[in-house]
């Protein structure tokens, strides 16, 4: 099981980024996927999720109505759209994966694979 993100840069306050997390070694349409945040120091935390393969998108309540979840199985990538970027989203973003049902998928337990991440600077 592979997870690899990409999309993390330095962007200015108010910009907007896409994240892809391309995935291998399994079939991505009986997983569920999660995206979460990570910063020194803290814990990672839960940004959007799907608690199944074909479920209900979960969202943090700062993402909510900023962060659309999407996937495309074709291409077996997760993405996250993050609009209206503000200096406290930065952070580590990683993808994660698990089969079939993620009961809590805010939490990272609910996970078994990730990504390493990638990099999000949100300059004020």
């Amino acid at each position: 099981v592979r997870l690899v993100e990409s999309g993390g840069r330095l962007v200015h306050s108010g910009g907007s980024l896409k994240l892809s997390c391309t995935t291998s070694g399994f079939r991505f349409n009986q997983y569920a996927i999660g995206w979460f945040r990570q910063i020194p120091g803290k814990d990672r935390q839960g940004v959007a999720c799907s608690d199944t393969p074909h479920g209900t998108t979960i969202y943090s309540a700062s993402a909510k109505g900023r962060f659309p979840f999407s996937s495309d199985s074709a291409k077996k990538t997760a993405y996250l759209q993050l609009n209206n970027l503000k200096p406290e989203d930065a952070g580590i973003y990683s993808c994660a994966a698990v089969p079939a049902e993620a009961k809590r998928c805010l939490l990272p337990y609910s996970f078994e694979h990730w990504g390493r991440g990638t990099q999000v600077t949100v300059s004020s």
